[in-house]
């Protein structure tokens, strides 16, 4: 495959966030019709451009500020950034200079210790007696599952603290949002969540995102799919081809006229690149670090 040097879609970031095999564990069914969803909001046209990407759009994924050999920042200027072939206003305005799109990356479901806010969820999560915090995500101790039942307010709480994120995607002209760790249900958490509840929340963050005039990215979450696929304008995978999990983004979202973004670390491309492009899936393959490179998409 042939690196690309023309315009993509492209994924920024807030900031790193470490990336490991997807796993999921299928819990009892839960649907929108037990579960009580509010009705998909559409995108308010008054508040944002409410961009949806071409269903064969070429993208990039980086999460990782890009570094040298002795670990010094490359593009200070965009703070990382590889605008080139990809949390600041100024990538951001590179990469609609290269006629591209740029996707605010959210982790929606985790607590992170180096994120500016995460003051505000310890005060929350002391304030409740420890009713906030789960276990660490995927081993990492600075990273937490939440807890997006509502019995102590814990959902309400997590969606203003998300609204005051997307607040800031907006003020730095993002195009659209990626909502990230929303399948709580199916994972170790150390919490009792239920398929119900994760679909509340993420029906919920949908709703908020497209209130503030952005589009809105599912992230993995696979048996859920049939059911958030109404709320949600595209989607991000994980390995879904390593998984065998691709049937869900073939039918509820590029069959329905819905961009899907793919992305691989494990495949050879011509294992995984073949059944994307045939059922029009965006797939690409990284590694797990996300930096800008490598990078090689399969169209």
């Amino acid at each position: 495959m042939r690196r690309w040097t023309g315009p993509v879609t492209m994924l920024v970031l807030f900031s790193f966030l470490a990336v490991g095999p997807i796993t999921h564990t299928p819990r009892a069914e839960a649907d929108c019709g037990s579960a009580g969803c509010a009705a998909p909001v559409a995108c308010n046209t008054h508040a944002g451009s409410c961009w949806v990407p071409a269903t064969n759009a070429r993208w990039q994924y980086q999460l990782q500020a890009a570094r040298d050999k002795s670990g010094n920042c490359l593009y200070t200027s965009t703070g990382g950034i590889n605008v080139n072939t990809q949390e600041n206003g100024a990538a951001v305005n590179a990469i609609h200079a290269n006629g591209a799109k740029a996707i605010c990356y959210i982790d929606a479901g985790g607590a992170e210790s180096f994120r500016p806010d995460y003051a505000e969820y310890q005060a929350f999560n002391a304030n409740c007696n420890g009713c906030l915090f789960g276990r660490p995500i995927g081993g990492f101790r600075n990273e937490f599952w939440l807890n997006i039942n509502n019995n102590l307010g814990q959902r309400t709480f997590i969606l203003g603290e998300i609204s005051k994120r997307l607040d800031r995607c907006v003020a730095n002209g993002f195009d659209g949002v990626e909502m990230d760790v929303v399948d709580a249900w199916s994972n170790r958490t150390g919490l009792t969540i239920t398929g119900d509840t994760q679909l509340l929340f993420n029906t919920a963050l949908a709703n908020l995102a497209h209130s503030k005039g952005l589009t809105v990215a599912l992230k993995n979450d696979v048996e859920q799919v049939p059911d958030l696929a109404p709320y949600f304008d595209y989607a991000i995978n994980e390995q879904c081809e390593q998984y065998s999990e691709c049937g869900n983004y073939t039918t509820y979202f590029a069959s329905a006229g819905k961009a899907v973004f793919q992305v691989e670390y494990k495949l050879k491309t011509s294992t995984f690149c073949p059944p994307a492009n045939a059922a029009n899936r965006n797939a690409i393959l990284k590694t797990f670090d996300l930096f800008d490179l490598p990078w090689t998409p399969c169209r």
